[in-house]
């Protein structure tokens, strides 16, 4: 599928799915709204983090934080910019009170992100912090052994340069870690340069990972609801 209007087609109808999933009961009836993800929808670099905090819950978008605030600020210092890339999480969806992700909950949501990747093409995903590292390695080192190594990976039909950095909110309060963490970004470019790695298969359009959820009566509909928020901002791509 190499099409980028079919493409596109496809992350948008991936993006009405999510909307109405509801296979982490307590995810669905605590959230605001799903943060699906943003960004430029034929982006060779993908930025996949943790779960949404409550900025990006309130507000439907992904890295609007402080957290995010760095995000653009090391990005431009290596000469790009959020429209360049496309950014998303493990989770669409905020765990309540910021808790960690359950691990029942990363492989029920994990089918939305290799979708993700199929529809995308990134040439280089990096995973922000422990969660993303682990889940795009399929094993349990810690991105603190791994950062700033690269190494080909297939996510799903699609092989991809995985790069692990430390996520920014790791960064903020600590000089020695935002060093530690500029300095791997300075080598995106050069990864970026490097040819696509070669895929495991033939590019065919591939089935959707994520089966047709059960629609609630109200999908997406917190007790407390905001707003449904408009297709164009939250995507990025219209």
């Amino acid at each position: 599928m190499s099409n980028p209007t079919e493409r596109r087609e496809r992350l948008k109808e991936l993006y009405a799915t999510s909307r109405g999933c509801v296979r982490c009961p307590q995810l669905a009836e605590t959230r605001r709204q799903v943060v699906f993800g943003a960004g430029n929808a034929d982006a060779d670099l993908m930025f996949v983090g943790e779960a949404p905090g409550k900025h990006e819950d309130e507000q439907g978008l992904p890295f609007v934080g402080q957290a995010g605030k760095l995000l653009d600020q090391l990005l431009a210092e290596v000469g790009l910019a959020r429209g360049d890339v496309f950014i998303c999480n493990t989770l669409k969806c905020r765990p309540p009170g910021n808790r960690d992700p359950h691990p029942i909950e990363i492989d029920n949501c994990q089918g939305y992100l290799f979708d993700q990747v199929a529809y995308v093409r990134p040439k280089v995903v990096c995973t922000l912090g422990n969660f993303a590292t682990k889940l795009l390695r399929g094993d349990q080192t810690g991105v603190t052994r791994v950062h700033g190594q690269e190494e080909l990976r297939v996510i799903g039909t699609r092989a991809v340069r995985l790069y692990p950095l430390y996520h920014p909110a790791a960064a903020l309060y600590t000089r020695a870690m935002l060093d530690v963490l500029r300095a791997d970004f300075a080598r995106i470019p050069e990864l970026l340069a490097l040819p696509e790695p070669d895929h495991p298969a033939p590019d065919a359009p591939p089935e959707p990972a994520v089966p047709e959820p059960e629609i609630a009566a109200e999908p997406g509909v917190a007790a407390d609801p905001e707003p449904e928020p408009a297709t164009a901002p939250q995507l990025g791509l219209f």
